[in-house]
């Protein structure tokens, strides 16, 4: 039997002293001990042997960190669910018929996402993302972050289009 627990916080324990109050699946015992603790799912959550203390049968549970859902809020004021997918098809747009691995797609929203929960406010505007997003892909491809550019800044013509290109150039 497999029981999932989030957790809010992760405690550094010894595998000697892992006793801990977890209900028992199959007798509703309180307490149980640790016979086996390793990471999981590439060290993003911790898998756990447990033994009940009364009736002595195993069982397994995952630890998670539960995240909290960040919040957009867009440029008219509405919010919405911050959406990974979202951030990789706008990126994805921008670097279309250019070299740029997926893979280093899915570092750089993986890494804005981390940063935005690292800041731990749940509501974040939409232009502190399309800076991050900005900013990331001039590092990896010039041509990606002047077409992303061009959309997130909405270029009305061909004057703002050069600004940001001289821009580019000047910090080289």
């Amino acid at each position: 039997m497999i029981l999932y627990v989030i957790m809010f916080t992760m405690y550094d324990f010894s595998v000697e002293r892992m006793d801990a109050v977890m209900k028992c699946p199959y007798c509703a015992h309180l307490e149980s001990k640790v016979v086996d603790s390793r990471p999981a799912e590439e060290g993003s959550s911790i898998r756990r042997r447990r033994e009940c203390l009364s009736c002595r049968k195993r069982f397994t549970t995952y630890e998670i960190v539960e995240s909290l859902p960040l919040m957009v809020i867009k440029r008219d004021g509405s919010r919405q669910a911050f959406d990974k997918n979202k951030l990789m098809n706008s990126m994805l747009k921008s670097c279309e018929k250019r070299s740029v691995p997926m893979s280093t797609l899915e570092r750089l929203a993986g890494e804005i996402e981390q940063s935005l929960q690292n800041e731990m406010e749940r509501e974040v505007p939409s232009t502190e993302i399309g800076e991050l997003v900005m900013e990331k892909l001039k590092d990896v491809d010039e041509v990606s972050y002047v077409r992303f550019a061009s959309v997130y800044r909405q270029f009305k013509d061909i004057n703002t289009f050069m600004a940001e290109l001289t821009k580019l150039l000047e910090e080289k």
